[in-house]
């Protein structure tokens, strides 16, 4: 079985830094991805090109995109592919927060996901890509696994404070 592709397809340059904290948490959950850059708005034909090869690609995938501002590309990607795509756009503090705007509404017949959150949207990646990979599915219960557990951790910590402070008085 071939090894499923995430690809993080960002709207300029601008959005890199963004995009690393998605490819740090699918390099977590060990998934193979790549990272392109195509906009929208400035290069419709790149983007439509891009699109074709990826999916002619006949490995498993989902799609990330990173746009912020006015985010056409997450709606022409969902237009154009048969793939989940998951939108996570950086929020500008230019705007707000009010460009996300961009992102919860789209036209009838596109649907892509919204995750805010760099680390969530390679979880709900992974998470999608785990349906037909069980080693994907197991890396993802090793990770939730390793969430539960820091938070009984940090619980147990902060009872024991709270057990010193009144210890204490």
């Amino acid at each position: 079985m071939a090894r499923p592709l995430v690809v993080i397809l960002m709207g300029s340059r601008s959005d890199l830094e963004h995009a690393r904290a998605v490819i740090r948490a699918l390099e977590e959950l060990g998934l193979d991805w790549e990272l392109r850059v195509a906009s929208a708005h400035k290069v419709p034909d790149y983007l439509l090109n891009l699109l074709r090869e990826y999916e002619a690609d006949p490995r498993p995938k989902v799609y990330i995109t990173i746009a912020g501002r006015s985010n056409a590309l997450s709606g022409m990607v969902d237009g154009q592919v048969l793939a989940p795509v998951i939108a996570c756009p950086p929020i500008s503090e230019t705007f707000a927060g009010a460009d996300v705007f961009s992102s919860l509404r789209m036209p009838g017949g596109i649907a892509p996901a919204v995750v805010l959150d760099p680390a969530g949207a390679a979880l709900l990646a992974a998470k999608i890509l785990g349906l037909g990979d069980e080693a994907v599915r197991q890396r993802v219960a090793a990770v939730q696994a390793r969430e539960r557990q820091r938070l009984l951790v940090d619980d147990a910590e902060v009872c024991a404070l709270r057990s010193m402070a009144k210890g204490s008085s």
